[in-house]
């Protein structure tokens, strides 16, 4: 890149770009890869772009669900105000924890290249190979209820807290296992912690792996500075995942898993909605154009057509 296209580039921007992000250890490192990346695709310096961390309300509660206690906005609001007030320039966050529905004010303006999508199990080798009756810890109800799919037995009890919090609590005994996202132990450099669950056995949270970067929507500037560093094929398989959330309405409470996979212009939508107690799962899949947003919507109806009364309740809130 040329100088004068950096200046170019620079315009509009007399101070570093102000990146906010929760404090937790791998937020900060996928913020750190955020500016990284800006860095490279632009020539900057790496005084040119600054992190503004700050602790999330999901950070402080930890002794229930996010579900009792606000729901997805407890990592998104405390970003969401500096964002507003233009104390920062954008946000980064994990894109599975951004609420479906978003303020009209902001936009996701990039989203960096999907990780691991899969689930990483702590504790064992295999769902199999858990003790009868092991007490698992998980927050969330998807993964809660694909693990009683398959092993009614199990005892799961909530567990909340940062990467380190919870595999401190696998050591001291107070859990025989948890699963956590293999992305973000990779991110933390914790490549060999736990096993890796097939997606075939244990599909993923919609948007698990992926990255964005959300922005002020009236702020063109930084707008064309991130989409240089997006994905094209993470944005459009997120889309579709958070496209298909969004007809069912899912919220917290929601046993829902959606994974996409892009197959040059085709878009490869694999889903399940469950029951709580994992008594019920319903699953299909749908191929369609990358332009085609309906299609993810539609196969959130015909998986609440095959549906029990029950299931559907969970999706009319």
């Amino acid at each position: 890149m040329s100088e004068d296209s950096k200046k170019e580039i620079l315009a509009g921007l007399d101070r570093p770009l102000r990146i906010g992000t929760r404090q937790s250890p791998l937020a900060m490192a996928q913020a750190t890869m955020a500016s990284n990346a800006l860095q490279s695709v632009h020539g900057w310096r790496p005084d040119q772009v600054e992190l503004v961390p700050m602790i999330a309300s999901g950070d402080k509660i930890l002794d229930r669900s996010l579900a009792e206690v606000g729901g997805k906005a407890l990592w998104t609001k405390e970003l969401d105000r500096a964002l507003g007030n233009g104390e920062i320039d954008c946000a980064v966050h994990s894109m599975k924890d951004v609420e479906t529905i978003r303020p009209g004010a902001f936009i996701v303006a990039a989203m960096l290249e999907r990780a691991d999508v899969h689930d990483r199990l702590i504790g064992a080798e295999s769902i199999e190979a858990l003790a009868e009756g092991a007490i698992v810890g998980t927050a969330s109800p998807r993964r809660k209820a694909q693990l009683l799919r398959q092993r009614p037995d199990l005892d799961i009890r909530l567990i909340r807290g940062n990467v380190q919090r919870r595999l401190q609590k696998i050591a001291d005994g107070e859990y025989a296992a948890t699963l956590l996202a293999a992305a973000g132990l990779k991110r933390l450099d914790m490549e060999d912690v736990g096993y890796d669950i097939p997606d075939d056995v244990m599909l993923p949270a919609p948007a698990q792996g992926a990255v964005g970067v959300e922005v002020r929507t009236d702020d063109s500037h930084v707008r064309r500075l991130m989409h240089a560093i997006s994905s094209t094929n993470t944005f459009r398989a997120v889309t579709a995942e958070r496209l298909f959330l969004e007809r069912l309405t899912a919220d917290c409470h929601s046993p829902v898993a959606a994974l996409a996979t892009i197959d040059g212009a085709t878009v490869h939508l694999r889903a399940e909605i469950l029951l709580p107690d994992g008594s019920e799962l319903i699953d299909g899949q749908s191929s369609f154009d990358t332009g085609d947003v309906a299609a993810p919507g539609n196969l959130a109806d015909k998986l609440l057509g095959q549906s029990s009364t029950e299931l559907k309740a969970i999706f009319a809130r």
